[in-house]
């Protein structure tokens, strides 16, 4: 008698089909759906998952019971019999209902991709600040769908209180859930307060804070450890890190300015994750400068530029001054990387490359230097005018009717600082903002 030998490692990892909905024709949506797809695939492979399948169906509308219809369902079951998979990832949301009905449709766990992003959040969370905040998210989605969740309610983990007499175990589910919410929120709020004491304390400071924002996998914590010497995870993959970091980065002519990473974006972002990770994310809301980082090789390039701007938009940051990155130009050839504009302020550079990250930290600099900016205020508000006399230095002034027009040279990381109050007066910058239109260092 032979004996069998079995690879424990390989036996263990979940083996899983993709599958995706196109609606309203397959023309119209084929190149979108293939991005999606490919994007899917990298976080099945972040998640650790071994895909070995993609199934799209095309359908005139969304089929409210089995999401791609029960012929398809059936198709899709017996696919994951012939693989021997055990999980079947789909590429939109799903109702509970829907969950419920493939579940028992195709014999097999079932994730949507808002589930799929938030393990792989859970998988990624290493600070308890960061933790919290997953949790947090995980149960706001898992809150409404909780009886649509068959076999797997199990996965929300232990400690359900007991029940009260006449309680059904969803009823309890969901007082313990709703509790567990609550506590969670109150944590992440004090976390808020805490990260809010630290800005109040930089900026009192004078400090001048950089925000990297970017879709994920687009080189910031690799920027970040270039341009700071931060030790800081850099794997190629999705999400490689979530927790916030901040280091201090000397600017040419000697400043010090503090930059932060922040959690990368991606295309339908849970709502749930964005309301969980405010707390972090409020480090671009405060920031004097944000840096969207842009995977330049990326063949998905403008579309995740959008996602990245619907996300700051979101948060309310779209205002920001910003400074576009085009990083990873070292996979381009000279031409690709020469067809790389953006309307705004922009620099092209590769990480890796000393040159161009000496252009970058000029490029920041260059939004410190002195600004002529004129004003429009109203003459009753004394309080603003007396802030234009101490931030800078008053070139002009005269009246106009009701209001006063007056040209104040300050430095920009004074502006900034105070851009709340000042932006709303702020009538126009003859600065070099007009020339710095192009790329940045040229």
């Amino acid at each position: 008698m032979t004996e069998q030998l079995y690879d424990t490692e390989r036996d263990q990892v979940e083996k899983a089909v993709l599958v995706s909905l196109l609606t309203g024709g397959k023309s119209k949506a084929d190149a979108s759906a293939r991005e999606s797809m490919a994007e899917l695939e990298q976080l099945a492979d972040t998640a650790g998952l071994v895909v070995l399948d993609n199934i799209v169906q095309v359908r005139p509308s969304v089929d409210p019971a089995y999401f791609v219809g029960k012929g398809k369902a059936a198709e899709i079951r017996d696919r994951l019999r012939e693989l021997d998979a055990q999980v079947a990832v789909f590429d939109q949301e799903l109702s509970g209902a829907q969950v419920r009905n493939l579940e028992r449709e195709l014999d097999a766990k079932i994730i949507d991709r808002t589930q799929f992003i938030l393990d792989i959040f859970a998988q990624r969370a290493r600070t308890k600040e960061g933790k919290l905040q997953v949790e947090l998210a995980q149960l706001s989605y898992l809150l409404p769908r909780l009886s649509g969740h068959g076999q797997q309610l199990s996965r929300t983990g232990g400690g359900i209180g007991t029940r009260g007499p006449g309680e059904t175990k969803l009823e309890t589910d969901r007082r313990h859930i709703r509790r567990r919410i609550a506590e969670l929120k109150a944590e992440i709020a004090e976390v808020a307060r805490q990260r809010q004491l630290l800005r109040e304390r930089r900026k009192k400071t004078g400090g001048f804070q950089v925000s990297l924002v970017g879709y994920t996998n687009a080189g910031k914590s690799t920027l970040l450890r270039q341009l700071t010497g931060a030790d800081t995870l850099v794997e190629n993959r999705l999400f490689a890190t979530l927790d916030p970091l901040s280091r201090s980065m000397k600017l040419p002519d000697g400043k010090e300015v503090v930059v932060s990473d922040t959690v990368g974006f991606i295309r339908r972002l849970p709502h749930t994750l964005v309301a969980a990770f405010r707390a972090t994310l409020e480090e671009v809301c405060e920031a004097d400068l944000v840096l969207h980082v842009v995977d330049s090789a990326s063949p998905y390039r403008d579309e995740q530029m959008r996602v990245v701007e619907q996300v700051l938009e979101e948060l309310d940051a779209h205002r920001k001054e910003r400074l576009v990155v085009f990083n990873k130009t070292d996979l381009l050839s000279p031409e690709q990387a020469d067809m790389l504009v953006w309307e705004g302020d922009y620099v092209r550079v590769s990480a890796y490359n000393a040159d161009d990250l000496e252009r970058l930290k000029q490029a920041v600099q260059s939004k410190l230097e002195t600004n002529d900016m004129v004003f429009r205020v109203p003459a009753a508000r004394g309080d603003v005018i007396a802030l234009l006399y101490r931030t800078g230095r008053v070139l002009e002034q005269e009246a106009d009717g009701d209001e006063l027009v007056v040209r104040v040279r300050m430095e920009r990381a004074d502006y900034l600082q105070r851009s709340r109050l000042l932006a709303p007066f702020l009538q126009e910058q003859q600065v070099e903002n007009s020339k710095r239109k192009g790329e940045a260092g040229e």
